[in-house]
């Protein structure tokens, strides 16, 4: 099972250098610094001399790939790729537009981020679940064929119009939470518990009707039979026999959420004010601060890889054809 996982944790290395590589090619090569000085500066005929001068002041003026003007090391390290591409592999984000530390905005802004995240998932993931065990329990029943028109309905809707009617709804008429901002501490509840609930409905339908496919599909199966054959009840069936089978693709599911945690709610934290890293991404594009939007799309890219190989690890435990081959 080691030598399992650390093939796992090799084969991440190579995709991690060719996700930098390609996303510093769609920032420098397509577009190129000469283009981002004029985007910046925000004029139509802006001279030669001011972009020369925007470049230089934030690191753009050096060559893109080998400096061959340079000297030994300085081949590859004096350039653009080492300056604003490689040196994110040891967490050195370098300083937005407005002169501020990305790293440190990162990690002040990954709190609101997780307190909505965190209780989205495990919640959501519970009840979807839970949800979808009930429906495969009652199946080919009036409560399944209500059900799963429900759940129909749920993912036919925009998330946005949860959002925006959540906060029409509780906010403003029954104005229960705040209808957005954020505090600190014990009080970031009254912020937080409305997008974890609007999170958690605009998620049921989708997820609740794609677990009860699986657990059907497993229902359907020689060794369900087998169970039922040997007097289980099906309770017994479904919930030490069928989950457990179908746990390889919820993991499967699961492991595109895991970016989602740490990089925040796009659309949730900025319509609810959350100073969190979705917003943070948000506010970056709108401001074209280019080297904001490049840390976030590599950290996206870190944790995806990193949800690839937690993933991994996961069918080891709970499949064991996985762990013996």
């Amino acid at each position: 099972m080691l030598a399992y996982l650390l093939r796992r944790l090799l084969y991440a290395i190579p995709i991690l250098i060719g996700v930098n590589l390609i996303t510093f090619a769609l920032f420098f090569v397509v577009n190129t610094p000469d283009d981002m000085a004029r985007m910046q500066l925000g004029v139509k005929r802006v001279t030669p001399e001011a972009i020369e001068k925007w470049k230089a002041e934030r690191g753009y003026d050096k060559p893109l790939f080998i400096n061959s003007q340079a000297q030994g090391t300085g081949v590859f390290t004096d350039t653009v790729l080492f300056a604003k591409s490689a040196r994110m592999f040891v967490g050195d984000f370098g300083r937005a537009e407005d002169g501020r530390d990305i790293a440190r905005e990162i990690a002040s802004r990954m709190g609101p981020s997780l307190a909505i995240a965190l209780p989205t998932f495990i919640i959501g993931l519970f009840v979807t679940v839970s949800l979808a065990l009930l429906l495969a329990f009652f199946r080919a029943s009036a409560l399944d064929f209500w059900g799963v028109v429900l759940c129909v309905a749920l993912m036919s809707i925009s998330g946005l119009f949860y959002i925006i009617g959540g906060q029409y709804l509780v906010s403003k008429l029954w104005r229960l939470v705040p209808i957005s901002g954020y505090a600190a501490g014990l009080d970031a509840w009254k912020f937080v518990i409305l997008p974890v609930a609007i999170g958690v409905v605009s998620g049921i339908g989708s997820s609740a009707r794609w677990y009860r496919t699986i657990f059907l599909e497993e229902i359907a199966k020689d060794y369900v039979r087998t169970a039922r054959a040997k007097g289980l009840s099906e309770l017994t069936v479904l919930f030490r026999h069928v989950l457990r089978n179908a746990m390889i693709p919820i993991l499967t599911g699961v492991v595109v959420v895991i970016p989602l945690l740490f990089m925040g709610s796009l659309l949730s934290e900025s319509f609810f004010g959350i100073p969190g890293l979705g917003s943070y991404t948000i506010d970056a594009i709108n401001a074209q601060d280019f080297a904001v939007v490049r840390a976030m799309v590599f950290i996206g890219s870190v944790l995806y890889i990193v949800g690839l190989v937690l993933t991994d690890i996961s069918y080891t435990l709970v499949d064991p054809r996985v762990r013996f081959e």
